[in-house]
């Protein structure tokens, strides 16, 4: 944005005689200073930031001649925003706005250049509430007009771009939500089938522990029974047996007993 332009000290007759003297030299100062100013910007392709400073340590010696020189203040303002000490220069602008004792063009100018420094500081509301302020000191002012035109108009892109990342990053919060969401329920239900894999896995493992359990215990069952079927033969061959022989006792009764004689020799 464009510096409003500098101030020249204005000698009015009705200053008494002995400060014509010190209001001659802060004059000269001024100029001086105004001359380095302007010589900076001989080379469009470059700043001299060193004429800006020579220009700055006129308008102090000015203001040693005279501490309450608007033109010298005003101008040093502009000697230092040009070397990018913005702050500085605010605070420079902000109190000569707000002196009283100055024609209102001047006052305007002040705030025009305030709103300014304001802007290169990323500061849009500061710097609209600045050209407004010029603009109700000095209502005509086309190019203050333009600045605050353009000041809201960034001012409502930063709006919208703020919006607009606020939305996104809601939109992002509660994609994420829902994928947490979505993950836990994953979560769950990988659990939920881990742990049927697990009881089914225990029961399969329960019951190959049972089966030779039941392998065992059917020998046995069987080695029972085969041993009670060769009693029951047992009994049954000793049963024969005893029957054979009392048929044989029997048998040998029924005959007649033989008696051996004994010769007598």
């Amino acid at each position: 944005m464009k510096i409003k332009g500098l101030f020249v000290a204005i000698l009015l007759l009705a200053i008494a005689l002995p400060r014509m003297a010190g209001a001659q030299t802060e004059r000269k100062y001024i100029r001086q200073g105004n001359r380095q100013f302007n010589s900076a910007f001989a080379d469009s392709t470059k700043v001299d930031s060193t004429r800006f400073a020579a220009a700055e340590a006129s308008y102090r010696k000015a203001l040693e001649q005279d501490p309450n020189s608007w033109d010298a203040s005003f101008n040093l303002a502009n000697a230092m925003a040009s070397q990018g000490r913005m702050e500085e220069a605010a605070r420079q602008y902000q109190a000569l706005g707000a002196k009283t004792d100055v024609d209102k063009t001047k006052r305007a100018a002040a705030y025009h250049n305030l709103g300014n420094c304001l802007l290169q500081s990323e500061n849009l509301q500061g710097a609209i509430d600045a050209y407004k302020n010029a603009l109700r000191n000095n209502p005509n002012d086309l190019e203050t007009k333009y600045n605050l035109a353009w000041a809201q108009d960034k001012m409502k892109q930063q709006q919208n771009e703020n919006q607009q990342n606020q939305n996104q990053n809601k939109q992002d919060q509660d994609q994420q939500n829902q994928k947490q969401n979505q993950d836990q329920q994953q979560d769950q239900q990988q659990n939920q089938d881990q742990q049927q894999k697990d009881k089914q896995d225990q029961q399969n493992q329960d019951n190959q522990q049972q089966q030779p359990q039941q392998a065992q215990q059917q020998p046995e069952q069987n080695d029972e029974q085969m041993s009670k079927e060769d009693a029951m033969r047992i009994l049954e061959a000793l049963e024969n047996d005893e029957k054979d022989v009392q048929e044989k006792v029997q048998k040998q009764k029924a005959q007649p007993q033989r008696r051996r004689t004994q010769k007598d020799w």
